[in-house]
């Protein structure tokens, strides 16, 4: 399948092109912690690098519960015009653009100074850094449900926004993926035990924000293809849950893998197997598309055109496209203009595997606000310097979050 040939959503929305700008955390937003004119040029910029699809970094549905200090929340209609331009300039160039939409759970900084909700209280397991996430409090019912309706709300909201859909995060260690993986989830009601017990939100959340936007509006999941930590969420479990997707009008579901714990997402395992340096969880998206009744995402370590067709051709049909496309937001046009550009960061060398994902976070950062002040990429940033940097930044940003949240009442 060419990379340039567009697909047809089973909703009837077409995005232009194979290749999608996947998500990545910018942790950029303004004092209000709704859009920055920083990322409304950030995105303007990948809008003319022809990306098909793009795909936000995370938007939080409660200001209570964010991945980081200077996120974006969308729990109501205060700043619905600055989330207008933001959407606007991203879909100038006449990409699909969709929020993707998430809760933390027990992944929330324990600086931030929030009660920290999950599943189950089980807390992080990061070594050194550990003590960096509180331990949870086991939610109650009315805090399942009222996850449920915030998910819907923001959902409702993004579509107001002029976004053309929404992506519901269920990977990477989150709250959703959080319930679906036994590590996380020890719950002894109808939210834990059976893989359809701890994927029930999921779906009740997939169901309550197709009901509450409208039939042309996307709606899409990122899944974990896998934890990849020994006894969690498999590949199994990965296949299981998609066949539990199929009926329920889903238009795309995104296969990542990995948390905080084992950042697979970054090429690193904790459970013994060895990822491919580029398109890491292809392998699995194909047994995943063996039973699929909607179009499938692979997104992991793409950087060359050769990978990105082969993806493609190999029958799934989007390649999602992260890192690379933080250093040259051009990839998509230079691709289809027959170069063959493969951007790649300085590589990290650390033996202390944590800070060195630490530090590949800080890196893509540093070329984010790079872009949205209007400023060419550096891949050979100093992975010390970027590391540094970021962690003064948050450190201020966290400050500013925490009077922001006690104005709030």
């Amino acid at each position: 399948m060419p990379l340039f040939q567009p697909l047809v959503l089973p909703n009837g929305a077409v995005i232009p092109n194979r290749l999608a700008k996947a998500a990545m955390e910018e942790n950029m937003a303004d004092a209000d912690h709704a859009p920055s004119e920083a990322m409304v040029r950030l995105y303007g910029a990948w809008a003319r690098g022809m990306s098909g699809l793009i795909l936000t970094g995370n938007v939080m549905v409660d200001h209570r519960a964010m991945t980081g200090p200077n996120g974006v929340v969308l729990e109501d209609d205060a700043h619905l015009d600055r989330f207008r331009r933001w959407a606007q300039a991203a879909r100038a160039a006449g990409a699909q653009v969709w929020m993707q939409i998430n809760h933390p759970g027990r992944q929330m900084p324990a600086a931030m100074g929030q009660a920290t909700l999950a599943p189950s209280a089980v807390a992080m397991d990061l070594g050194a850094f550990s003590k960096q996430f509180p331990v949870p409090q086991a939610m109650r019912e009315q805090d399942i449900e009222e996850v449920r309706r915030r998910f819907a709300r923001t959902a409702q909201l993004a579509e107001q926004s002029g976004f053309t859909g929404v992506q519901i995060h269920a990977a990477h260690g989150y709250l959703l993926s959080q319930f679906l993986s036994p590590l996380s989830n020890r719950r002894e009601d109808r939210w834990g035990g059976s893989l359809e017990n701890r994927a029930r939100l999921l779906l009740d959340i997939v169901r309550s924000v197709r009901e509450a936007v409208s039939p042309g509006f996307a709606v899409a999941v990122k899944l974990n293809s896998a934890d990849f930590q020994r006894g969690g969420f498999s590949p199994e479990d990965a296949r299981s849950v998609v066949e539990m997707l199929n009926p329920l009008q889903v238009d795309l579901v995104e296969l990542s893998g990995g948390s905080y714990e084992a950042p697979a997402m970054q090429g690193q395992a904790r459970d013994g197997r060895t990822l491919a340096r580029e398109a890491y969880f292809l392998s699995f998206a194909h047994d995943i598309a063996a039973v699929a009744r909607m179009p499938l995402m692979v997104t992991g370590g793409i950087r060359r055109r050769a990978v990105a067709e082969q993806v493609v051709q190999s029958g799934i049909a989007m390649a999602g496209i992260a890192t690379a496309l933080s250093l040259e937001p051009n990839l998509p046009r230079d691709w289809q203009a027959g170069k063959d550009s493969a951007p790649v960061l300085r590589p990290i060398t650390w033996n202390n595997k944590a800070l060195g994902s630490l530090a590949n976070m800080a890196m893509v950062k540093f070329q984010l606000k790079r872009l949205g002040a209007g400023r060419r990429t550096d891949a050979q940033v100093s992975p010390l310097r970027a590391l540094v940097g970021q962690q003064f930044a948050t450190y201020w940003e966290t400050r500013r979050y925490r009077r922001w949240t006690a104005a709030r009442g």
